[in-house]
């Protein structure tokens, strides 16, 4: 049997929690701070965990990692 592919895109913006969860860096920080308010930028520091239904998902493009 062949093996599974991951997705290459997924493997870069996701990594797993030992329990599990999916971790993943907040949207909307690439550019554009000036216009972006101070609190925003604050609550969007480091990273967050993914929903379940986002989890799903994300578990379906990374066969290897469960």
């Amino acid at each position: 049997m062949p093996k599974m592919k991951t997705k290459s895109a997924a493997k870069k913006r996701f990594k797993f929690t030992a329990s599990g969860k999916i971790k993943v860096g907040h949207a909307g920080k690439r550019h554009g701070m000036i216009k972006r308010s101070t609190k925003f930028i604050r609550d969007t520091a480091g990273t967050m965990v993914l929903c379940e239904a986002d989890t799903k998902i994300v578990k379906k493009y990374m066969p290897y990692n469960r």
